[in-house]
């Protein structure tokens, strides 16, 4: 704790210490404060846990309009995310709570992430490495071994979903392995203009298909069945965006049926899984790979999350909020 002794210190409540990185330096607010720091706060934690709290720092923990209303002291919730669907907006803003959520953070670390899953996979890299440990390749009786498809990037199609600043940076990497990209146009959209392939297109010439979009409720199953049938190219689909995005079942099946040629996922619907989650019974196929929702989570990116996060703090202290959603 920091300050508390003050009667003026503002009480700081930091419910998911556990969601940022050991090694990211927590620099503290300038101003007067309580400083409180949970490791993981549970939902029925969190009005005990923000009693008397003016700003709560919070990645996941939901805070919905029950816990809001039980919370009269509270005047910002400060979001070390992008993403915001676990707060309650419209009751934050009825109240006057000011919600601000960090930006621009991971234009590297996502796109990176999302070069390496299509990398190891177009490349096979799991299914050759686990060979190896395996014996396969002293069993060969020869230099090398062909179990699985290789294939390059160069002259194939990217089609990308979502035109934000970590859709743009995938493409400029896209490019430089000599790929073409495609931008979709809305689900459902037409007349986005020539920058944009309408979605059912892009769903039938792309060879890997990358999504980064938030979930919204239009964007909730936005691929399921009509949409792995409609993919003509049997491509790799990868999201390092948000779970939802994708039926699961329906990806599962899509699999299994030759729809796709494999999936890269760093993100699911409930996470961690749920035991009943379709893709733990996948997740040992050389053409699978989930990586528990750390694209966004190199030391860098999480720094400049962090320190993000404090500036949206203090610029509040000051009268003067920043990146706010209310």
């Amino acid at each position: 704790m920091t300050g508390a002794a003050d009667p003026e210190a503002l009480r700081v409540v930091f419910l998911d210490r556990g969601s940022i990185g050991p090694s990211v330096e927590l620099s503290k607010p300038g101003f007067p404060h309580e400083w409180v720091e949970h490791d993981r706060t549970h939902p029925d934690q969190v009005v005990e846990r923000l009693q008397g709290a003016a700003i709560a720092i919070c990645n996941k923990v939901p805070i919905r309009r029950a816990q809001i209303e039980a919370l009269p002291d509270l005047k910002m919730i400060a979001i070390p995310a992008t993403g915001y669907d676990a707060f309650d907006i419209a009751a934050c803003r009825e109240r006057g709570i000011v919600v601000s959520n960090v930006r621009g953070y991971a234009t590297n670390t996502v796109p990176e992430h999302t070069f390496a899953l299509i990398l190891a996979l177009r490349r096979s890299i799991v299914g050759y490495r686990q060979a190896v440990i395996d014996g396969r390749w002293q069993e060969s009786g020869q230099f090398c071994f062909f179990d699985y498809p290789i294939s390059d990037l160069a002259g194939s199609t990217l089609g990308i979903v979502g035109e934000g600043v970590i859709g743009q940076g995938v493409a400029r990497i896209a490019q430089a392995f000599g790929m073409r990209t495609l931008f979709a146009a809305h689900k459902g959209v037409a007349g986005m203009g020539p920058l944009y392939t309408p979605f059912d297109e892009l769903l039938a010439t792309s060879d890997v298909i990358t999504l980064h979009s938030p979930l919204l409720p239009a964007t909730r199953d936005l691929i399921a069945g009509p949409e792995f049938r409609a993919m003509a190219r049997r491509p790799l689909l990868i999201n390092c965006s948000r779970g939802g995005l994708v039926h699961e079942g329906d990806l599962v099946r899509a699999l299994d049926a030759g729809q796709i040629a494999g999936f890269g996922f760093d993100c699911l619907t409930s996470e961690p899984p749920v035991p009943e989650n379709p893709l733990l019974g996948v997740l040992g196929r050389p053409n699978v790979i989930v990586t528990p929702h750390v694209a966004w989570a190199s030391a860098e990116a999480m720094q400049t999350l962090w320190d993000q996060t404090i500036s949206h703090i203090d610029n509040f202290h000051a009268g003067r909020p920043s990146n706010t959603l209310t």
